[in-house]
């Protein structure tokens, strides 16, 4: 089962802005309830649709470096990337259909 990979600010370039992929990057942190909740459903989705999207997951009190450069002020907060530029951004914990409902056009 595919789950989520973690990625930092010295991995982001290559994982996620480099890659030919769409990647979904969640910004959480440890201390933070909802972005809790909503992991298990990330890793679900990454499972469910491993060859649509990839899901990784950037702690931003690890790596601010690209929480200050995406500008994160609340988080969970997950960022969709194509071709190094963000396409889509979802903000908040949210049941599973309304976080596919979200990302709908790039699971097809």
């Amino acid at each position: 089962m595919s789950t989520a990979q973690d990625v930092t600010d010295a991995t982001f370039a290559d994982m996620v802005l480099n890659s030919s992929d769409t990647i979904m990057v969640d910004f959480w942190a440890e201390w933070c309830g909802p972005c809790r909740a909503v992991s298990p459903i990330l890793d679900a989705i990454a499972a469910e649709h491993a060859d649509k999207i990839k899901i990784v997951k950037l702690n931003v009190d690890d790596n601010p470096q690209m929480a200050m450069k995406y500008q994160i002020t609340s988080i969970p907060a997950m960022k969709v990337f194509r071709g190094g530029e963000v396409v889509k951004t979802v903000i908040g914990a949210k049941p599973k259909p309304a976080i596919e409902a979200d990302l709908a056009e790039f699971l097809v």
